[in-house]
């Protein structure tokens, strides 16, 4: 998996891009506080190489959490800026910092 954040110079914004190795998977999402945790608001597009791929503009300035939803799975990025304890979930979450 990985995470790739482009810097605006015009505006505060963040292009963050979302891949997801998961040839097996069907559907692959990212779900988080950006887009109030709703699992058909972002999903990732199947690349020919099996992977998935999404981008995302984020105000920059605030942290986020989030999870991919792979599958009906939900699962961190080992390449987040770091993990946040959720109580609702009962469970970490990805955290991305901008």
């Amino acid at each position: 998996m990985a995470i790739k954040k482009q810097f605006l110079k015009s505006k505060p914004v963040c292009k963050v891009t979302f891949t997801v190795p998961a040839e097996e998977a069907k559907n692959v999402a990212v779900v988080g506080s950006f887009n109030e945790w709703d699992v058909e608001a972002t999903p990732l597009k199947k690349l020919k190489n099996g992977s998935f791929k999404g981008t995302v503009d984020l105000e920059t300035g605030n942290s986020y959490e989030f999870r991919y939803l792979i599958d009906g799975s939900y699962t961190n990025e080992v390449e987040a800026d770091s993990l946040a304890w959720n109580d609702y979930a009962g469970a970490e979450n990805s955290v991305l910092s901008l």
